[in-house]
């Protein structure tokens, strides 16, 4: 059995759709396909979104942009306007209209979850109506059925037993070979739905690859695999052939992007091969992840670079010391605002602490910090890390750059700077 993974670069036009259904068709085994929204569909909802509970204009004609950007898609793939397809991804933008003619809820991560999961409905559904045209049968799957999560809007949590019941029933392969389903998206007991957390696509199947003991999963790129940088950021990028679990799930820690960080842990545990590979180039192996990887015989620097950070700067308005109740309390009030914290460094009277730029939840973080520290903070600022550093790969990061906070380990090396 393979399970495929294919990010919405893979599908982001027509010819993109085309491309995919020539890989899928070129396996014979049982599949199951776990697929993301199309292109930069969920970054527009996203915006929508925003709009919506801002009670914005600009909501119908952006909800316009989205519907037709995917009936243009719809319209190059199929020549006749009676297929099935146009009444099914119809009806979904209908359902998804009718959303945004209502309120906002007073609880801006459940409209995100309504309202965003769309793009992911919409593109299996044209991807499942185009493979059957093209002779390749297969089963539309709703994953928000079988998947089963709490209701953590926006960062949903597995049940892991009730699930692994519903994938076994649903994944039965008794009447196909071939699944479509949703990446991202999960169903609470009330059928509500979740989602997973931002890039959540890698991880639906990394689930159902725990879940259902496949062989291999692959995960389609649009690069050779899993390089040693971004390729749009730095353009001598190289490919990593092979590396292991341990090292993946570092990468994915400290912010990698061709993996979601929480998609090795399941696939690890019952030493599960992934592949990284590129939708572009499919003949290629791309990079393999697993327990037999061989260590590299020269362990290049690997570059991982995060934008949009914000550099915290918390300290007690006594000038007393940050002690242990200090960061407990702190840390505290992190996860209550469900802050993600990517980097941190105390002193005997300070604490810093660098997070990703989320708005809403950040001012209230910061409201809350203030009523007992002093807090002062650095916005739009950058956090490099490096694995396997040397000297010379610490000149290019930091060449000519201020910085604001720096750590460095045997293995890692990472730096805030504007």
């Amino acid at each position: 059995m393979n399970i495929f993974k294919f990010g919405g670069a893979s599908v982001n036009s027509a010819e993109g759709v085309k491309n995919f259904v020539k890989i899928v068709q070129s396996y014979k085994d049982e599949t199951i396909i776990v697929l993301s929204a199309m292109g930069k569909t969920t970054n527009a909802l996203e915006q929508i979104t925003d709009d919506f509970c801002a009670k914005s204009d600009a909501v119908e004609s952006k909800f316009r942009e989205v519907k037709s950007y995917h009936f243009d898609i719809i319209n190059e793939l199929f020549a006749n306007k009676e297929d099935a397809v146009y009444e099914k991804v119809n009806r979904l933008f209908e359902k998804l209209h009718a959303y945004l003619q209502g309120e906002p809820t007073l609880d801006y991560d459940f409209d995100y979850d309504q309202i965003v999961s769309f793009g992911e409905l919409i593109s299996t559904t044209i991807v499942s109506e185009y493979l059957g045209k093209k002779g390749s049968p297969n089963k539309w799957v709703d994953i928000r059925t079988c998947l089963k999560t709490d209701n953590s809007y926006r960062e949903g949590k597995i049940d892991w037993d009730l699930s692994h019941k519903l994938v076994h029933q649903t994944f039965s392969f008794n009447s196909t070979f071939v699944y479509v389903t949703q990446g991202f998206l999960g169903g609470t007991t009330t059928n509500q739905t979740t989602t997973l957390g931002r890039e959540g696509s890698d991880y639906t199947a990394a689930i159902l690859s725990y879940i259902l003991d496949v062989d291999k999963l692959s995960i389609w790129k649009d690069v050779p695999g899993i390089m040693n940088a971004d390729p749009k950021w730095l353009d001598d990028a190289q490919k990593l052939d092979r590396i292991s679990y341990q090292e993946a799930i570092e990468l994915a820690f400290y912010g990698a992007k061709v993996i979601h960080p929480k998609t090795i842990q399941p696939i690890k545990r019952k030493k599960i091969p992934l592949q990284v590979r590129s939708f572009i180039n499919y003949s290629e192996s791309g990079t393999l992840i697993s327990t037999a990887s061989k260590k590299m015989e020269k362990q290049l620097p690997v570059y991982i670079r995060k934008q949009d950070q914000v550099l915290i700067s918390i300290r007690p308005t006594d000038f007393s010391f940050i002690l242990e109740e200090n960061l407990s309390s702190l840390f505290a009030l992190f996860a209550k605002h469900r802050m993600k914290v990517n980097l941190t460094q105390n002193s005997a009277i300070s604490f810093s602490v660098c997070v990703d730029k989320a708005e809403r939840r950040l001012n209230n973080l910061l409201g809350e910090i203030s009523k007992d520290f002093e807090v002062k903070y650095n916005d739009d600022v950058e956090l490099i890390t490096i694995r396997h550093h040397d000297d010379e790969a610490v000149e290019r990061m930091t060449a000519g750059r201020e910085i604001l906070l720096e750590q460095r380990s045997r293995d890692t090396a990472q730096f805030v700077i504007v």
